[in-house]
């Protein structure tokens, strides 16, 4: 009988889920490593090298670690759901005029279910990852809080995990920063995980062409929207024809196939009339925006005005916020502009390094649009 109980890990064959599999086996658990296979990349017609999670070279990394501690290792494919509900999903994104976030949607509606399902069937009382972050339990809550490693804290991603799942994950890494898992590597001897690259692709568009990407998966697409119109911010005047609205981001200045004279960016994508809006930097600047689809870690509810600190992709720093939450959807008034802040990405709230909760961007404002509230003063939550 092992020390803690029967635990099965997350393992991409990366150093970071390696070494959470070594760890909780040095504890005295009785791991159990499971490789999901999320993607064949050759399907997607890619010219690129297969790599990262999916790749076979990952999988055997992942096995031989098994091998080399003596533990089980299994391979879990969920291709077909990971298809369903992650690639549809970023297809239909772009289709509707935003950018959407696969990572947050394969944590939240794909891997965690996926491994509580598999553990269940292998009498596992909990999963771990490798994911730099924290979970305790106060409040008869679960809360999700940041890695100590600023550097590769990954709560952003992990907002979307429901109450029932983190209270049976276990993050291991959460206290650590990445220099020490890599002493941690060179002392145990995985000199392999300590050399491997690390990919930070979408691992099912390993070239990093998402447009190139769109055109395999929706052959014809690129004749029906082309030949739409680059409008001016601000003026509407027409500044020349793009290649489809499916094909920009908000934010983007490369890539734009014009010159103009001056960086210009794309502030806005209008997908009824296939506009892309043009403008200068201060134009990407927003008040505030509108979040929907919400799950919320640290309280059941918001009750008035809530100050957070609210980031709207990966890498942000945050910013600080005043959101107010409105049925199922919460407007945040930032106290200093956000640039670029682009529908279909994740919002996420925090409490100091505590993840509030977070939702789905749905739209952004300046301050004066009609759809926007005055702030309200006070602070309490439920």
């Amino acid at each position: 009988m092992s020390k803690h109980g029967r635990i099965l890990v997350a393992m991409s064959g990366g150093i970071d889920s390696s070494l959470a599999a070594v760890l909780l086996h040095e504890e005295g658990y009785e791991v159990i490593g499971m490789t999901m296979k999320t993607w064949d990349y050759a399907s997607s017609g890619g010219t690129k090298k297969e790599t990262g999670c999916c790749s076979l070279d990952s999988i055997n990394d992942a096995r031989n670690i098994a091998v080399n501690l003596g533990f089980p290792h299994y391979i879990l494919d969920i291709r077909e759901e990971f298809g369903d509900a992650v690639i549809d999903h970023f297809t239909g994104e772009y289709l509707e005029g935003r950018t959407p976030n696969p990572c947050v949607m394969c944590n939240t509606h794909i891997k965690w279910d996926a491994l509580l399902r598999r553990a269940d069937r292998l009498d596992c009382e909990s999963i771990a990852t490798g994911h730099y972050a924290h979970i305790r339990e106060e409040n008869n809550r679960f809360i999700l809080s940041k890695g100590i490693d600023s550097l590769k804290d990954q709560s952003y991603v992990l907002w979307g995990v429901s109450q029932a799942s983190l209270s049976r994950t276990k993050l291991p890494l959460g206290h650590l920063r990445k220099s020490e898992i890599r002493e941690m590597a060179k002392e145990r001897g995985f000199m392999e995980l300590v050399t491997k690259s690390e990919s930070y692709e979408i691992c099912f568009v390993p070239d990093n062409d998402y447009r190139g990407f769109l055109k395999r998966r929706m052959p014809g697409l690129e004749a029906e929207v082309a030949g739409g119109n680059f409008i001016l911010e601000g003026s509407g005047k027409v500044l020349g024809k793009h290649q489809g609205y499916p094909f920009y981001t908000i934010g983007q200045r490369k890539g734009l196939g014009m010159a103009f004279g001056q960086p210009m960016f794309v502030t806005e994508i209008r997908k009824d009339t296939n506009e892309v809006v043009l403008g200068v930097d201060k134009d990407l600047f927003r008040d505030g925006m509108i979040v929907s689809k919400l799950n919320l870690q640290k309280y059941d509810r918001i009750n008035g005005p809530l100050e957070t600190v609210t980031k709207v992709r990966y890498k942000d720093p945050g910013t600080p916020a005043t959101i107010s939450q409105e049925g199922d959807k919460i407007e945040v008034l930032f106290h200093e502009g956000v640039s670029a802040i682009a529908p279909g990405q994740a919002a996420v709230f925090y409490d100091g390094d505590d993840v509030i909760g977070g939702g789905w961007i749905m739209k952004s404002f300046r301050q004066g649009d009609p759809q926007t509230h005055q702030p309200v003063a006070a602070s309490t939550v439920a």
